[in-house]
């Protein structure tokens, strides 16, 4: 059964090692985890500081707003065809007078 850390146990891991200079075998002892997750955590917490750990279904702030920004993209993409058409089509159509 694979077991799942919360953020704070992966934080608090994390500066004991970086912070408190503990060597990470003891850390990942003392915790009961495996040495290579607590190596990928450190990796991830030094990349992303307090954005580490977002857990699943959940993005970093600068994913999250590229995310949008590409769907607001396609948004305004399909409302210039839109418009295209619509004025090709009353080019064709003059409104009678």
């Amino acid at each position: 059964m694979k077991r799942t850390f919360s953020k704070e146990f992966k934080v608090k891991a994390c500066e004991l090692v970086i912070k408190d200079h503990i060597k990470p075998a003891v850390v990942a002892e003392k915790f009961g985890i495996n040495k290579v997750m607590l190596y990928r955590w450190i990796d991830e917490y030094e990349t992303y500081g307090e954005e580490a750990f977002v857990g699943k279904g959940h993005l970093r702030s600068d994913n999250a707003e590229l995310r949008k920004l590409r769907k607001e993209n396609e948004h305004l993409k399909m409302e210039n065809e839109i418009l295209k058409k619509a004025a090709a089509y009353f080019a064709k159509h003059p409104a009678d007078e």
